[in-house]
């Protein structure tokens, strides 16, 4: 796997114009680098989508300058945006399934389209996480059909799957299953092992209360942007 080692994520004075979606244009200014986890308080699952669409590129700036892995999303055509797209691992809390395709398709989808991994490779490496995850095999069912924990699981399995550089996990997991919070936790150590920088999204803080000391930002993000956490330097 080959990282790029500046900034990951870099927001200087980033404006976004959102107004009228859930994201007040405010300015955020942040900065997360390979290996970095940003868990960060959001109880507002409209507002933590769209700031993961932000980090994304998928919302224009009013003003300043977002960076994603050095490159300028504003300065990017849509090929290269959706290239760079490629090498972001997500979970999303809805809208994310396409129910025509089997959940095997929905996981190996993105990394059909955005890379030229062979596909025994793929199938072979999402069948590993699947085991991982606690999931008997690559689930093969269409999304509707599975309950809300493989779901889940399956999920993970597609954010977790080409060894992304950035993740963008939005609720991940619940306190509800220790033994997927435990899989969970060991993916995400081997990840930013390897160089990936991780943005941890939760409505409750208590579900990264064993992580946080392992945390390199710990942030609320409200309407007014984005701010620390009480406790954190």
């Amino acid at each position: 796997m080959s990282h790029y080692w500046g900034a990951t994520v870099e927001m200087a004075q980033a404006r976004p114009i959102s107004d009228d979606m859930g994201l007040l244009s405010v300015s955020y200014n942040f900065r997360l680098m390979p290996g970095d986890c940003a868990l960060i308080r959001s109880r507002d699952v409209q507002r933590t989508a769209l700031f993961a669409d932000l980090c994304s590129g998928m919302i224009p700036l009013r003003s300043g300058t977002l960076r994603c892995m050095g490159l300028e999303w504003s300065k990017l055509n849509e090929r290269r945006s959706w290239a760079l797209r490629g090498r972001i691992g997500r979970v999303a809390q809805s809208g994310s399934w396409i129910d025509l395709f089997d959940t095997h398709m929905n996981i190996l989808m993105p990394q059909l389209h955005h890379t030229r991994s062979p596909t025994d490779e793929l199938i072979a490496r999402a069948t590993q996480l699947s085991a991982n995850f606690g999931l008997p095999g690559l689930p093969v069912l269409p999304p509707s059909r599975l309950g809300a924990l493989d779901l889940r699981r399956a999920a993970l399995v597609r954010a977790f799957l080409g060894e992304p550089d950035l993740l963008l996990l939005e609720e991940p997991v619940g306190t509800d299953n220790p033994d997927l919070m435990s899989a969970f936790l060991a993916a995400l150590t081997r990840a930013r092992d390897a160089g990936t920088a991780v943005i941890w999204f939760a409505r409750d803080e208590v579900v990264w209360q064993p992580y946080r000391d392992q945390a390199t930002h710990c942030l609320r993000l409200l309407d007014e942007g984005l701010f620390p956490m009480r406790g954190t330097p």
